[in-house]
């Protein structure tokens, strides 16, 4: 009897562990692959490299940038073309205030871990205007809308070259004394499960529902009484604010700014691409498939340098794919297998 109770309160401990998981938009086996990310770079050898550590760092970069760029694609069904240049924008907003040196007209020298909410808050102010320049369009007008933006973003660092130096670029002071990689994996895997949570609890308030009826269908949205405007332009603000605050870490990380290696459209083409094959809407799914692709076209420009451009092929190539024979990505791939498992396996009911 003692046996049973114990271990009926086990199964009540790991049902409400899993609840509260879910909450936050984890599963057991998703936390337990986080944990294994976490810990490579101090448990084994080979991913204790710096270049290796390099590649982690630039993946879950990455895969931050799916979230929030999936967060407007996947929600309200609108394409961001301008997201690099938010995070180009939030990067150099960040770098300008933390400057120290006189190669720039101002140098506020701030801390960068200051100047780059600094950046996050005028790259959100920028998505708010986004937002509301697009609030009369639908589909590839907003799409192209937010790609002209991005274009006069550019255009603007390029020419401010008192601020920014133009296309000479500019070298942001680091948030680390160190030559290390590893501090700063840990601080941009922070990022990446932080900004993960709280986009994934806005998707699963009333905000989430109501950004699934906009994408939709609009009209209907609104006919059910759902303002647009409001969630339109909450969820480009947010999505904005986190692509500056992950342009401050970029900055403060690798030391050095240009405009064209930061905020052309190209980038943001790499982020839809992992973003659509991780599966839309989903938000987990660019995580899941950012680390190996990273790993993988890295691999490839080590080793096929007189290809350049190879991995924007790839990328073209793999979403004819998941186009043609899984529209809903890795992550639709995966509710597929659990249906069938489920299936196969279905669940004894309780007693």
């Amino acid at each position: 009897m003692s046996s049973s109770k114990t271990a009926q309160e086990k199964t009540n401990a790991w049902s409400k562990f899993v609840s509260f998981l879910s909450k936050l938009g984890f599963s057991p086996i998703g936390l337990v692959l986080l944990i294994i990310i976490a810990i490579l770079p101090i448990s084994s050898p080979y991913f204790q490299q710096e270049y290796i550590v390099r590649w982690l760092i630039m993946g879950a970069f990455m895969a931050a940038q799916s979230v929030a760029f999936d967060f407007t694609a996947g929600y309200i069904n609108i394409v961001n073309f301008g997201f690099a240049a938010l995070l180009g924008f939030g990067a150099y907003t960040s770098g300008i205030l933390s400057n120290n040196t006189p190669f720039i007209s101002v140098a506020p020298g701030l801390s960068p871990w200051i100047s780059i909410w600094l950046g996050a808050i005028m790259a959100g102010f920028v998505g708010f205007i986004l937002a509301v320049l697009t609030l009369r369009l639908r589909g590839i007008f907003a799409a192209v809308m937010a790609w002209f933006l991005g274009i006069a973003l550019m255009g603007l660092i390029n020419n401010l070259t008192s601020l920014t130096r133009g296309p000479l670029g500019m070298n942001p002071v680091k948030f680390l004394e160190t030559t290390n990689n590893l501090p700063y994996f840990y601080i941009v895997f922070a990022m990446m499960i932080g900004i993960y949570i709280i986009l994934k609890l806005v998707t699963r308030s009333h905000f989430g529902l109501a950004f699934k009826a906009i994408g939709q269908n609009l009209d209907a949205a609104r006919a059910s009484g759902i303002n647009p405007t409001r969630y339109l332009v909450f969820n480009f603000t947010l999505s904005a604010f986190f692509a500056g605050l992950l342009g401050g870490f970029y900055a403060h990380f690798y030391g050095s700014l240009t405009p064209s290696t930061l905020m052309h459209t190209s980038k943001t083409v790499e982020i839809l691409a992992i973003a659509y094959i991780g599966g839309r809407g989903s938000l987990w799914g660019g995580i899941a498939i950012a680390f190996p692709f990273v790993f993988f076209i890295e691999y490839l420009r080590s080793n096929f340098t007189d290809l350049p451009g190879l991995h924007l092929v790839i990328y073209g190539l793999l979403m004819i794919v998941v186009m043609i024979f899984y529209p809903n990505g890795f992550s639709g791939f995966v509710a597929w297998a659990k249906t069938k498992l489920d299936a196969l396996f279905p669940k004894k009911a309780a007693s």
